[in-house]
């Protein structure tokens, strides 16, 4: 199987290329606006350097966050897309999905983080098992992490684990990065009709439409 993963879902650009388990090609280009006129090229120049025709692909993966508002939306709507002319599947994965390892059977946790200024700081939050998340992603703050966290044994995939002071020497902590990559490999492994491309926001927009007066 032929999987063309993609992954637009925070500051850069990434595409990955991925044959029955080997990496055909990868890119990544850091681009915090600009992504919705850029991935299209993108794409194409990575499908060159691997020698694989749009036509090849068998199934499409994109990760759905949580992320950039816009960034998802880009992704998203673009894998949906490419679905409908290739007329091959596309999944969604989650950011954190996205994170851990593919071919990781036993149970995690993934802690992106969200809010990243203190005192206000969160972090979005998932459990993965079998290589898919078991819930779905909330959004909590740090005293209610290290609630979550006290006794936890289970290895944990984490950004900005310095958050946690003291607490992060007790527990199996391990760097937390989305990629395209494991997206694409992780794509064979989910059902399309469980594993839709649907954005996952984790939170409401900052910037809402203003109220219609009656």
């Amino acid at each position: 199987m032929i999987v063309l993963g993609l992954n637009t879902a925070f500051t850069a650009m990434e595409a990955a290329i991925v044959k029955d388990g080997e990496i055909l090609a990868d890119a990544r280009e850091t681009m915090a606006r600009g992504q919705d006129k850029a991935l299209p090229g993108f794409v194409e120049r990575l499908l060159a350097d691997a020698g694989i025709d749009l036509s090849d692909i068998d199934r499409l993966a994109v990760v759905t966050g949580p992320g950039s508002f816009t960034g998802i939306r880009i992704g998203v709507a673009y894998a949906r897309g490419l679905s409908l002319v290739t007329t091959a599947p596309c999944v969604g994965v989650t950011s954190i999905e996205a994170a851990i390892p593919a071919g990781m059977k036993d149970t995690a946790l993934g802690c992106l983080a969200a809010q990243k200024r203190p005192p206000e700081q969160t972090w979005w939050v998932q459990g993965v098992s079998d290589n898919a998340g078991i819930a779905d992603t909330i959004e909590v703050g740090l005293n209610e992490l290290k609630a979550m966290l006290t006794g936890f044994t289970a290895p944990v995939f984490m950004q900005s684990p310095e958050a946690l002071e003291g607490q992060a020497d007790l527990l199996d902590i391990r760097p937390l990065i989305p990629s395209a990559v494991t997206a694409a490999l992780k794509a064979p492994l989910f059902d399309p009709a469980y594993h839709t491309p649907a954005p996952v926001y984790a939170r409401e927009p900052d910037a809402k439409l203003p109220e219609l007066k009656s």
